[in-house]
């Protein structure tokens, strides 16, 4: 199903909020501070407002990491809803990733009841260190490994090392919950799904070190540069590519998308975070993927339709069909 009434340079009708921010105004304020103030509340509604639809996609290429759950301040969007509109863009499908035991089960219940959402299922390095000084990592890991079993749950994710928000003293247990979570996927023969934010080389450490690997190892977001990238493509690793790779200042990001294998290439929006240029900073969608694929097809100087054909057939051989 799609939405007949997404309309591209529209802001989607789902996503359209009605609420207004309230301007208070002092008591004896001049005519000039008010104004001010008008202004500002228009700039902090322009910022969260969610940006206009794209052009569909010639060939339909799925968003293979989002977070539904995860509503942006000034909607509340239902799941069927952000379907429709990513379908009405060409974007047929959306793997729903977990970063809690909570937002597993959701990512389970929505794959279940929608054939249009696959599901990952884990927790993330940033949660694992807390976790673990409160004696919860091994009951939350038992309970992703539940989870995991499901048929519905194509990828163990997001899980990996995280040392932009989690210190030292946090990386022996984000090790730790990277190597429990990796275990999980080859005994599930599920994907593998990495959240890898300056920590590139203990990544590839625990990867090369681990006994045995998934089939398919994917780097989310990837963050690397064209050294990481070579590092994939000669291990058969999947670099997914976000709203980042669309920024301006993303040099590193450009030498890798230029570098990497296209059979280990996909996309992703990691929505509601990382919106893709020029509406940086304004809250993302599953909807809003074809904005990245076009980017991806100028920057390598690909015929669009066939790059979404070759994305799309990457996703279905890591994921399956939905």
């Amino acid at each position: 199903m799609s939405d007949s009434r997404v309309t591209p340079g529209s802001t989607p009708p789902a996503f359209v909020s009605e609420e207004a921010d309230d301007v208070v105004v002092p008591e004896g304020a001049s005519p000039q501070e008010a104004e001010r103030l008008a202004a500002q509340a228009a700039r902090r509604r322009r910022r969260s407002e969610y940006p206009p639809a794209p052009e569909p996609l010639p060939v339909p290429v799925p968003d293979n990491h989002t977070h539904l759950e995860a509503r942006a301040v000034r909607s509340a969007v239902s799941v069927a809803d952000a379907l429709d509109t990513a379908n009405a863009v060409g974007v047929p499908g959306v793997v729903q990733v977990g970063c809690d035991v909570e937002s597993s089960r959701f990512a389970v219940e929505a794959a279940a009841a929608d054939p249009r959402v696959l599901a990952a299922v884990a927790i993330h390095p940033n949660d694992a260190a807390p976790l673990a000084e409160a004696g919860g990592l091994d009951a939350a890991i038992v309970e992703i490994d539940v989870l995991a079993g499901h048929e519905r749950v194509r990828a163990v994710g997001e899980t990996g090392l995280d040392y932009f928000r989690t210190g030292p003293e946090g990386h022996a247990d984000q090790r730790a919950s990277f190597e429990a979570h990796l275990d999980i996927a080859v005994r599930r023969g599920k994907a593998l799904q990495i959240h890898d934010r300056d920590a590139h080389d203990d990544v590839v450490d625990v990867l090369r070190s681990a006994p045995r690997l998934p089939e398919h190892v994917v780097f989310h977001c990837f963050s690397g540069d064209a050294q990481l990238a070579r590092i994939c493509n000669d291990n058969g690793w999947y670099m997914s590519f976000a709203g980042t790779v669309t920024f301006k200042n993303s040099t590193g990001l450009h030498e890798a998308l230029s570098l990497a294998d296209p059979e280990l290439v996909l996309v992703e929006t990691d929505a509601p975070y990382l919106t893709p240029h020029p509406y940086r900073g304004r809250p993302n969608a599953a909807y809003m993927t074809p904005y990245t694929v076009r980017f991806m097809a100028g920057h390598t100087g690909r015929d669009l339709a066939g790059l979404c054909t070759q994305l799309a057939a990457n996703t279905r051989r890591v994921y399956g069909e939905f």
